[in-house]
């Protein structure tokens, strides 16, 4: 009876045992999973991120070339709008301003200067505030600038 007794009791133990380690097993392995998605989501956010840095980057060079266009375009005799440049053009800078607030808004904050800097210097070109510089003179390095910034930012995203 004894015998039976310790029999029982170990295996009792036995039990109690594997079924710890059952339940341990499946909490590593919960755990595990766990900690994979955990990763898989960061990843995906990630991703989301620079995909829609990338997309107001490209929105703001759109911008920007469309204001080049403007400064380019503009009617040397200043007068009335025979022509309707004004009117083409103040949608466009209004189109820049945004996407401008828009790389501020989401993209890294070192591109706040160089994006600011760039719109400063298309505004001045496109209402002819440079003076008897040629417009791809006077955009050149404010542009450099910008685009340098954008690629670093997005290399380091």
């Amino acid at each position: 009876m004894a015998a039976d007794l310790w029999t029982s009791a170990l295996s009792l133990a036995g039990v109690a045992l594997g079924g710890g380690l059952t339940a341990l097993a499946q909490r590593a392995t919960q755990r595990s999973a766990e900690r994979v998605e955990e990763r898989r989501q960061a990843v995906a956010t990630t991703e989301s991120r620079r995909a829609e840095q990338i997309g107001v980057l490209k929105e703001f060079v759109a911008c920007a070339q469309a204001a080049e266009r403007a400064a380019y375009s503009r009617p040397d005799p200043w007068g009335d709008d025979e022509g309707g440049w004004m009117t083409r053009t103040g949608p466009v800078m209004t189109a820049l301003w945004t996407a401008s607030g828009n790389v501020t808004l989401l993209c890294d904050e070192a591109l706040r200067e160089p994006v600011t800097t760039y719109g400063h210097a298309l505004n001045a070109a496109v209402w002819r505030d440079i003076g008897g510089i040629e417009v791809n003179e006077h955009l050149e390095a404010a542009k450099t600038a910008f685009m340098d910034a954008a690629r670093g930012s997005l290399a380091g995203s």
